[in-house]
């Protein structure tokens, strides 16, 4: 059984930086990976993805520059480095996955299996 766990979130104020951490288990197989993010009231979003081998990333443009995603694949861990925060990126964010050869990244909610529980980022202007 897949189960990702996220790690990470809290409360910061405009300008200040959190580091998410998902840590998966149950994997025997090449899988590609996802951050994404829901605000109340609003759909969940693509944030940042990372593909099969980690050649391959993918960032919405709202976070480009400012995020970065990264893995540990000896930890079968996902990061997710959150730098220059701003209130409009408070939300629950989600870390996803799927046991699948992909190299291209992705931010298509569509193309993942397997979700977190989500951890709360609140940023505070």
């Amino acid at each position: 059984q897949v189960q990702l766990v996220e790690s990470g979130g809290g409360s910061v104020q405009a300008g200040g930086s959190l580091r998410l951490s998902c840590q998966a288990s149950g994997y025997t197989r090449q899988y590609y990976m996802g951050w994404f993010r829901q605000a109340p009231g609003k759909e969940r979003e693509g944030v940042a993805a990372i593909g099969t081998g980690g050649l391959s990333t993918r960032y919405d443009d709202s976070v480009k520059g400012r995020f970065t995603i990264s893995q540990d694949n000896a930890r079968n861990t996902l990061y997710l480095q959150m730098n220059s925060l701003k209130p409009e990126d408070t939300a629950m964010y989600y870390c996803a996955a799927s046991p699948a050869s992909r190299l291209l990244a992705t931010l298509s909610l569509s193309e993942y299996n397997y979700w977190g529980q989500g951890t709360q980022v609140t940023v505070s202007s």
